[in-house]
C-alpha cells in the first residue's frame, strides 16, 4: 500500500493511465506560473519537510473526490494534488514515495523537484495545466486507490518522503472539486454531483 509502483490490478492501472493521459499536457516539465508560489486558493494542507533553508515546501495538499453519497467507497480512484517547492537553490530533490492508510498512492510522471523549482502534482480547480517547457518545473499526477471509505469534512494521514528533505506525515483534507456538492439532481454527466441519497 505504501509503494509508488503499483501492485493493483491491470484494470485499475488501465483506468489510471487513461485519466493521466487526459490530465497531462506535456511530458514532465513546465514553466512555473506565478500562482505556484502564491498562497493556495483551496484550503489544502501546507507544511515544510526538512531544513527551512534547503528543505521542501508542500502547499495546497488535498484530495479531489466528488462525493454523491455519505462516503466515497473503497476501490474508487481519487486524485491527490499538491505543489512541492525545493528551497535549495543548488541541489535538486526527488519524491521517493507517498503512503497512506486511506489507500495506495500511484504516481505517474516526473518525481524530481528541480533546484529552486517545483513539482506540480495535479491541476488545482480553476487552473489549466498548459505549461511551456522549463527546467524549473516538473509535472505529474497522483491517484489514490482507496482501501477504506473517505468523506468530505475529514482529514486523512499521508506520508511524503523525499530523497534529501526526508519524510513527514500530514493530515490531508478532501475537496469535492468544482462539482456541486450533493445538491439534488442527477444531471452533471462526467463528474458525479447528484443527490444526497446517492444512486448509481
Amino acid at each position: 500500500m505504501n509503494r509508488m509502483k503499483s501492485r493493483t490490478s491491470a484494470v485499475t492501472l488501465a483506468a489510471f493511465g487513461l485519466a493521466t493521459a487526459v490530465t497531462l499536457t506535456g511530458c514532465s516539465s513546465g514553466q512555473v506560473s506565478q500562482s505556484a508560489n502564491q498562497l493556495p486558493a483551496v484550503n489544502g494542507t501546507a507544511t515544510t519537510i526538512g531544513n527551512e533553508k534547503a528543505g521542501v515546501d508542500l502547499r495546497n495538499v488535498y484530495l479531489r473526490a466528488p462525493q454523491t453519497r455519505d462516503f466515497v467507497k473503497p476501490g474508487t480512484m481519487v486524485e491527490l494534488l499538491f505543489v512541492a517547492t525545493n528551497k535549495s537553490p543548488d541541489n535538486p530533490d526527488k519524491l521517493i514515495g507517498i503512503s497512506s492508510d486511506a489507500g495506495e498512492v500511484l504516481v505517474n510522471g516526473g518525481t524530481t523537484v528541480p533546484a529552486g523549482g517545483v513539482l506540480l502534482v495535479g491541476t488545482p480547480d480553476g487552473q489549466k495545466q498548459t505549461l511551456p517547457r522549463s527546467e524549473d518545473a516538473t509535472t505529474s499526477v497522483a491517484m489514490v486507490a482507496l482501501t477504506k471509505p473517505i468523506s468530505n469534512g475529514l482529514n486523512y494521514n499521508f506520508t511524503f518522503k523525499f530523497q534529501n528533505a526526508g519524510e513527514k506525515t500530514i493530515a490531508v483534507p478532501i475537496s469535492a472539486g468544482e462539482a456541486p456538492r450533493r445538491e439534488g439532481g442527477e444531471a452533471a454527466a462526467p463528474a458525479p454531483a447528484g443527490g444526497g441519497e446517492g444512486h448509481h
